[in-house]
């Protein structure tokens, strides 16, 4: 019998799985970086979020959509004017919001100043704030209130119907989750939020 003549031995068949995953491990791969990489823009970069409240009319309005940007207060402090996104203050979580929970305000006093309100105008170190974004002027006072160090004093633009500093006291810096920085929906709003104080 020559080697010609010898019976071939039969491949070892391929099971199904391993057929299956030579035939999809690039989109198993591209698949994990893609949600590798979403999740950290989403945790350090940006990330989107929707308006649930009228607490910031006229400026953002009840379902629009926001992109709120994480890098820029690793680099710097906020600024006054400046729309920024955060956890729940103690104060809130006192009495029933979860610690969580997303806040959207605009800064009002930087950590060393004084905010006050009085006959419907604010004041920031005895000056009073030019502010054409608000709703309509604030019909409560407020005595002159320090802001701590570490801490910012934060409204929301629709003065009379905003849950924030003047009830609730001091935003830590620790809380912030970023800087509300262009609103994307609805399309026909679509617009950058930039700040709007001197």
């Amino acid at each position: 019998m020559t080697s010609e003549d010898r019976p071939t031995p039969e491949a070892d068949p391929i099971p199904a799985w391993r057929k299956l995953w030579q035939s999809q491990k690039d989109n198993v791969f591209t698949l994990v970086i893609a949600l590798l990489l979403a999740l950290l823009i989403r945790g350090f970069v940006a990330e989107s979020r929707y308006i649930p409240s009228v607490s910031m009319e006229p400026t953002l309005t009840p379902g629009d959509r926001i992109v709120v940007e994480k890098l820029s207060y690793r680099l710097r402090q906020p600024e006054a004017g400046d729309i920024v996104v955060f956890h729940t203050p103690l104060p809130l979580q006192a009495v029933g919001y979860g610690p969580e929970q997303a806040f959207i305000k605009r800064v009002i006093g930087l950590e060393g100043q004084t905010v006050a309100v009085q006959n419907g105008q604010v004041y920031v170190d005895g000056q009073p704030l030019t502010e054409r974004y608000i709703a309509e002027a604030p019909q409560y006072e407020l005595a002159p209130v320090r802001v701590p160090e570490g801490n910012l004093f934060v409204m929301g633009d629709n003065r009379n119907n905003s849950n924030d500093s003047h009830i609730w006291g001091f935003l830590p810096l620790s809380n912030l989750i970023g800087r509300a920085n262009l609103r994307f929906w609805p399309l026909e709003h679509i617009n950058w939020l930039r700040s709007s104080l001197p």
